[in-house]
This record gives structure tokens, C-alpha cells and sequence, in this order.
């Protein structure tokens, strides 16, 4: 078994997306038993947690983000007892697990919300939600004109068991998508409850989505700059995260709150991480931060310093199930991402990307805390931009008008072994084609392919976490950065390291070193190429 020290302080977390890790049964979705086929590539990527998004009972407007059932499997996936023995099979391979929650809202199939419909205005149910009368003398504009986070409409309006037109409900996603009303005590002893449902079957840690948006203003007023949002990071959040955090304490074995944070304001971000909170967060101010090193280290700096005071550890993420594929963002004119940048048929140099994606990995895998991989990341996967709409089934492409190309470009199921689609995905002889296709030109890019190329992306991901592990100087701690051109960012991590990245034109000289550790491309006479990366062994200071 995993020891009980504060591992989510240094740890590797790899993101599971188990729609399209790996799928066990041939229908061309990926599930729990293709998780337990594939633990043995985890295991040898030398992560140290494996996060998976949902994979409860949902009808799947938002891909499982609307959750009918926290306490059961989707058939889709699976069973309850096939998790629980993935979690100890996991365990065994000394790999830890966490497991999303979702508790901004629900599916429109949770039972709570089936009865708040069909027992009608006076259901007690209603109370749960948001139901609310419309404006306007037959009630039949919205209660606010608030945006979507999605885009589009925050209501909806339901029809009375009689056929008259009823109530609003307020869903900041989808319509699929009812919020709870956290001012419910119902609604937080149910969320406590599945806490424990979980950390009672061993899972080390859990995932916290749209961290931010529980709580909102009761008396609904429209969002003005001058003022509070009425929903984005109101101060009551905090007193549901520090009843969660007791939860978590009261388990042995050093049980984790991983909040999906998003903020522009670093102070309020760290809020979130006070010492009764939660334990880390996400930082997304890295992820979307320009492969510029003014920018880089401006945000690396920013994270550092928000985190000290409340002696909390950075995480460092390059992608995840909702961004575009690093990969593909690094190839660009503009390299940030942004979700309201986000269009289609922009032009992307993959062979650029993917080298600056190489330098990023030492970067992030580098610096002091902890570090997510998403899935396929360790291959060089890039966003597939060319689904056809017919095929397309994130809810963002809809609700944005098709402006916003969505999520699926990475999600797309990952490649294995083989030469051709599915790449192993699918058991052989599979009836049903994989649910998003894939790029013909992953053959290069399996898992397979790509094993024992001292070259490749996964090789390369299988050294740094190999390094990452054996050296004292990296995981959790501080820096020093050291002297370096404009261009390239370096710094020290003691004992006897140092992280140099090349984000210039220019090939630079390395500085004094007794020996190159890991680089992630070829040196050349002792110089470091542009987009490139190295780890140092130094003298100690």
C-alpha cells in the first residue's frame, strides 16, 4: 500500500478522461475495464496519482459533468465493484486515485430534480434548486439575463404538471444541468455524505469541479463590474470547503481536495487554499500562459508568491479535458489559451509545438510542487481540429453558435498499438468504431511505437518522472533563479539542480554544470537550442 506522508505536495497526477483511455468491452467507449488492462502503463510512467473525470449514471449532455448518481458506476463504464478493484489494484502499484465531484450541479435525471418537476410549484424538491417566477406580467422572461458558462441562457422554463407554463430553474451550464442551492442543508449533508461514500472505499483524494460557483447571490441581481457576482467566488463557498476539509482530515492516510479553480486574482485564488480549505487547486493562469519566458516566469513568480502565505503547494498543468492540446498551442502565432480565443482554423506548426511541448514538460515537471499529465499528453498528442460536425458532441460547440469548436479535439481516444484507427483502443474484432475518430497519423504516436525510442515523447516523460522521483532537489520546495539572458529562463533547486529553458532564437551556452541530466532535445557543443529544455546536475550551494 501508499504510505500516509502529504503526497499531493510533490505528486505526478495523470488525468484520466475514461471515455477515451481505454475501452475494455469493444462498443468504442472507453471504461473502468480498460482503465485495469492499461494500469501497467501508469505504473511505468512513474506517476504517483491517477485523477479520473466522471463516470457516474448520466444521460451525457456534458459528457458525465451531469451527474444523475455520485454513489454508482454508468454502465457505460462499468460497475461499482469494478472501481473498487481498480482502486486497489491501483494501490497495489503504488499509484494513488481521485475521483471528480461535481456538486454546482446535477443531471436533470437525479432523482431530487425528476421530483421537483413532477410534484409541481409546491414540490418540496424545489428548494434544492434554483426554481424561481419569470419577470414580466405572464412571467415569461427570464429572472436574469445572467450568461452561461457555456454561453447562452441561465433558465429554463418548466411546464406544470397541469400544462400552464411554470417556474424558471437556473442551470450555469446546460439545460441538462439544474444548479443545487447550496443555502439548502440538505443539499450540503449530501455532499458530505458522498465525500465519505468515497473516502470510504479507499480513494486518496477528490476533485472538485467548477470549485467556484456553488454559492450564489439570493437576491439575483445582474452582474455589474462595480459589484460582487452574484455566482462567480462568493465568500460563503469557503465555509463549505472547510466542512469538507474536516471530512477529509477525519480519514487517515492523508486524503486530498483538488479545487477547479478558475480567477484572475491571485489572493482570492490562494483563498481557496488556506489551511482548513482545501489542499491544492489548479493553476490555470500557468496553463494558458504565452510560451514567452517574461510571461512564463512572470507567472511562475505569481504562483509562488500567492501560494507561500498560506504554505500551500503550486500545481503546474499544461492541458486537460477542456483546454486545447499544448501540442497544437504551442505551434501558433498566439501561443496562450483562452476559452474566448478559441476558433476554428488557425494555423498551427506541430513540429514547433511539439518541441516547445518537450521543453514545457521539463518546465512544469521542474518547478516546486505538483504536476498533472493529461492523458496522451506523454504521446505529443495534438487537438484533432477536423471532427466532423456531424460527429461532434461537446455542448460548447452548440451553445456558442458554432464559434467555439469545443471540447472534443482533446478527448479523442487514445492510440496504443497498430497502424491503423482504432490504434488498440478497442479490443481486436471490435463491432463499434471508436466515439470520436482518430487522426490516421497517430501511428507514430502509440504507446507502442513510441516504447524504447530514446526520442520519443514517452520516453522522455518516463525519464523526467524516473529523475523526478530519485532527486531530493525537485517536488515540493522553493527556487532560485539564476542569472540568464532575457530569452531563457533558469533557475536552482537545491541540493545540486538546475532547470534551464531556451525560449529564444538563439542557441545559448550552458552555464557551469558537472553533468546534463535530461534535455529535451539534442545540445549542441555544450549550447542549448532554441525551444529546448534541460535539467543540470550542480554543486550544491
Amino acid at each position: 500500500m501508499v504510505d500516509s506522508s502529504p503526497w499531493w505536495r510533490s505528486a505526478v497526477i495523470y488525468q484520466v478522461y475514461p471515455r477515451s483511455f481505454a475501452d475494455g468491452d469493444g462498443d468504442g467507449i472507453g471504461d473502468v475495464a480498460g482503465i485495469r488492462s492499461r494500469l501497467d502503463h501508469l505504473a511505468a510512467l512513474g506517476v504517483d496519482a491517477i485523477w479520473f473525470s466522471p463516470w457516474y449514471p448520466s444521460p451525457m449532455a456534458d459528457a458525465g459533468y451531469d451527474v444523475a448518481d455520485h454513489r454508482d458506476i454508468d454502465p457505460v463504464f462499468g460497475t461499482l465493484a469494478e472501481v473498487e478493484a481498480l482502486i486497489t489494484e491501483a494501490h497495489a502499484l503504488g499509484v494513488r486515485t481521485i475521483v471528480d465531484v461535481v456538486p454546482n450541479h446535477c443531471s436533470e435525471a437525479h432523482p431530487w430534480f425528476r421530483a421537483a418537476l413532477t410534484g409541481g410549484p409546491d414540490a418540496p424538491e424545489r428548494e434544492l434548486f434554483w426554481f424561481r417566477p419569470g419577470r414580466g406580467p405572464d412571467g415569461d422572461l427570464p429572472p436574469t439575463d445572467w450568461t452561461g458558462e457555456f454561453g447562452g441562457p441561465t433558465w429554463t422554463r418548466t411546464t406544470d404538471p397541469d400544462g400552464t407554463p411554470g417556474d424558471w430553474y437556473l442551470h450555469l451550464f446546460a439545460p441538462q444541468q439544474p444548479d443545487f442551492n447550496w443555502d439548502h442543508p440538505r443539499v450540503r449533508a449530501e455532499f458530505e455524505a458522498i465525500l465519505r461514500f468515497w473516502f470510504d472505499r479507499g480513494v486518496d483524494g477528490i476533485r472538485i469541479d467548477s470549485a467556484g460557483l456553488l454559492v450564489k447571490d439570493g437576491t439575483l441581481p445582474e452582474v455589474h463590474p462595480d459589484r460582487p457576482h452574484p455566482f462567480h467566488d462568493r465568500d460563503g463557498v469557503h465555509d463549505i470547503y472547510r466542512a469538507w476539509r474536516r471530512i477529509a482530515d477525519s480519514y487517515p492516510g492523508g486524503r486530498a481536495l483538488v479545487g477547479e479553480v478558475w480567477l484572475p486574482d491571485r489572493q482570492r485564488f490562494a483563498d481557496y487554499l488556506r489551511p482548513d480549505e482545501l489542499h491544492t487547486a489548479f493553476n490555470f493562469d500557468f496553463l494558458g500562459c504565452a510560451w514567452d519566458a517574461a510571461a512564463l516566469r512572470e507567472s511562475i513568480d505569481g504562483t509562488l508568491g500567492a501560494h507561500a502565505p498560506v504554505d500551500a503547494p503550486a500545481t503546474w498543468v499544461l492541458s486537460n479535458h477542456d483546454v486545447t492540446r499544448h501540442v497544437t498551442r504551442y505551434g501558433r502565432a498566439d501561443t496562450r489559451f483562452s476559452f474566448a480565443a478559441k476558433r476554428e482554423g488557425i494555423p498551427t506548426d506541430l513540429e514547433l509545438g511539439t518541441r516547445r511541448a518537450r521543453a514545457a514538460a521539463l518546465l512544469s515537471l521542474a518547478l516546486p510542487g505538483a504536476a498533472y499529465v493529461y492523458q496522451g499528453e506523454e504521446l505529443g498528442l495534438w487537438e484533432v481540429e477536423d471532427i466532423p460536425y456531424a460527429l461532434r458532441q461537446d455542448p460548447m460547440w452548440e451553445r456558442s453558435g458554432r464559434v467555439d469548436p469545443g471540447r472534443d479535439g482533446c478527448r479523442v481516444p487514445l492510440p496504443w498499438q497498430g497502424d491503423t484507427p482504432p490504434f488498440g483502443f478497442s479490443p481486436d474484432g471490435a463491432a463499434a468504431a471508436p466515439w470520436l475518430p482518430q487522426p490516421t497519423d497517430w501511428k507514430d504516436r502509440t504507446v507502442r511505437a513510441q516504447t524504447g525510442d530514446p526520442h520519443s515523447m514517452l520516453e522522455l516523460y518516463r525519464a523526467a518522472l524516473a529523475l523526478r522521483r530519485a532527486e531530493p532537489a525537485l517536488g515540493d520546495g522553493t527556487l532560485t533563479w539564476l542569472p540568464a539572458p532575457p530569452p531563457v529562463l533558469a533557475f536552482a533547486r537545491e541540493p545540486g539542480f538546475a532547470c534551464l529553458v531556451n525560449l529564444g532564437a538563439e542557441a545559448v551556452a550552458l552555464p557551469a554544470h558537472d553533468r546534463v541530466l535530461l534535455a529535451s532535445g539534442p545540445l549542441h557543443d555544450d549550447r542549448l537550442p532554441p525551444d529546448t529544455a534541460v535539467w543540470l546536475r550542480t554543486r550544491p550551494a
